[in-house]
């Protein structure tokens, strides 16, 4: 037997410094990268995140080959593939002559428990490296949150600044505060001159992807063209250079912003990128902090920015690693209504769902207020099963891998782990939609009427919410003004409320 090993590349470590890599010799080493049915398929995924993955995939194989690397490339229409990643794992050592397998940690609980026991099958050592492109270690996230009741995202952020260096002056935070989020919650007018992401053009290589999409996945969801994703790092580079120069000043401002014609706004569409390794975290975090000591961008905008990376992003990796895998069964309002079929046609009179799902069907995008506060605000409710959301999030977004989707959904937008990632649900009624969107001008519904016909769905459902739930949130003190003011009501208006909201619950199917 050889001393060459087999070294697994996953579709979302498309990082030349990726562990797996780094661990490997490149004159004596096979890299093994697969286009693998099993994957595409566990979830129906977005034709638009199955071929930017695919693409994106076959380009850094390329470049490999280009750097000197020995790469196997399995597509999905190769005759002899066998549709898994261990199937195609057993197949490349069946010839013999290879000392082990190399694996970077998957990013999701179902591959890493499939991983521990290939060893056995294969007769062969299998090595599962850490992912050294996060911040903070398994071992650390689950130091920090020993002992804690509640696990809140402030505080291990500040940790994370603390580590990275970023936006500190010492050992005190740039501007004296860790968090400008109050400053970054304003409303936005169309705006003729908003800046739009980086798009690229198909090239050879994306085009054969597109066809294959079009022939194996053609009934997922989603329109796969006009498909204008980045699938290289220098394209996922060209994109961060352009948010920095066009979005990222304003970007704090109004990133909770929602805008019927304007898809994107100053957001910068870079989750795809970094998720799936074309982009380093740190280094974007880095890069957009120089904006701020340059003068060039307001420390409100690039605080935020950095926060959902270091902050958020390795936070719910934490919490995922944490608590899978019993996590994925929480349902803490033991909520059992099916996900409504609108979720996939975006046929509903709700200007707001329409706008955000057909958004999402188009561009397998939506920022991060259309998802906790338009589909996901709907769907907790509405008391849709947790897992059947989670499901569809995971589907439907080309940066959705289930460490990020899963507390992000189950805990941030449903409230299904009970509070342990949030301090209290993020319900809210027309009102806020109305304030932060221009959703409510073309509805059909009224967002400022209560009851009736005509009503906005989030107004009666809001309170229809919260008093079915009541056992469970009145003792939150961060709602105790809201039941307050729930039960200072007339009975005939909650039952107005609880009315309304029962009939078009009737409906919704």
């Amino acid at each position: 037997m050889s001393d060459s090993r087999l070294v697994l590349i996953l579709a979302d470590q498309l990082t030349p410094s990726i562990s797996s890599l780094q661990a490997a010799v490149r004159e004596q080493d096979v890299v093994l990268m697969v286009e693998a049915m099993e994957e595409a398929t566990y979830v129906r995924h977005h034709k638009k995140k199955i071929a930017f993955l695919f693409s994106a995939m076959r380009h850094f194989a390329e470049d490999l080959r280009s750097q000197g690397w020995t790469v196997e490339y399995r597509k999905l229409d190769d005759p002899d593939n066998t549709g898994s990643l261990g199937g195609e794992v057993i197949r490349a050592v069946q010839g013999g002559g290879l000392a082990g397998v190399i694996v970077t940690e998957p990013g999701e609980w179902r591959l890493r428990s499939a991983m521990e026991n290939w060893s056995e099958g294969l007769g062969l050592p299998v090595e599962i490296l850490p992912d050294t492109r996060f911040i903070a270690s398994h071992r650390e996230f689950a130091d920090w949150a020993e002992g804690r009741k509640q696990l809140r995202m402030e505080f291990f952020y500040r940790d994370m600044r603390k580590k990275t260096g970023l936006l500190m002056e010492g050992d005190k935070p740039s501007g004296g505060k860790w968090n400008f989020d109050a400053e970054n919650r304003k409303s936005a007018k169309s705006d003729l001159f908003m800046p739009q992401p980086a798009g690229f053009a198909p090239d050879v290589i994306t085009k054969e992807v597109l066809e294959l999409v079009t022939t194996r996945f053609g009934d997922h969801f989603g329109d796969l063209e006009p498909f204008w994703f980045g699938v290289t790092a220098a394209q996922a580079e060209e994109a961060l250079e352009t948010f920095i120069e066009q979005a990222l000043s304003k970007f704090g401002d109004f990133q909770d912003a929602m805008l019927s014609d304007q898809r994107f706004l100053y957001h910068s569409i870079l989750s795809l990128y970094i998720n799936a390794g074309l982009l380093d975290p740190l280094a974007v975090c880095r890069r957009v902090e120089t904006e701020y000591h340059a003068g060039r961008a307001p420390l409100n905008a690039v605080e935020g920015f950095i926060r959902q990376i270091i902050g958020w992003r390795e936070y719910v990796r934490g919490i995922y690693w944490l608590k899978m895998p019993a996590y994925v069964g929480e349902n803490f309002f033991n909520a059992k209504r099916a996900l409504p079929e609108f979720y996939w046609t975006a046929e509903t009179d709700m200007a707001c769902l329409s706008a955000a799902i057909t958004q999402t069907k188009e561009e397998a995008y939506a920022h991060h207020i259309q998802r906790l506060m338009v589909t996901g605000n709907f769907a907790m409710l509405a008391g849709v099963d947790p897992k059947e959301v989670h499901e569809w999030y995971l589907m439907v977004y080309a940066d959705a891998y289930e460490w990020v989707e899963l507390p992000n959904t189950l805990g941030m937008s449903q409230f299904a782990d009970g509070g342990l990632l949030g301090s209290k649900p993020y319900a809210a009624s027309g009102n806020y939609i109305n304030k932060m969107s221009d959703y409510c001008h073309s509805c059909r519904y009224k967002v400022q009427q209560k009851t009736g016909e005509d009503a906005c769905p989030f107004n009666p459902l809001y309170w229809h919410f919260l008093d079915r739930n009541g056992d469970k949130l009145r003792g939150n003190p961060r709602l105790g003004q809201v039941y307050r003011t729930w039960d200072k009501m007339s009975d005939e208006k909650r039952a107005d409320y609880l009315d309304t909201a029962e009939r078009f619950l009737e409906k919704l199917h």
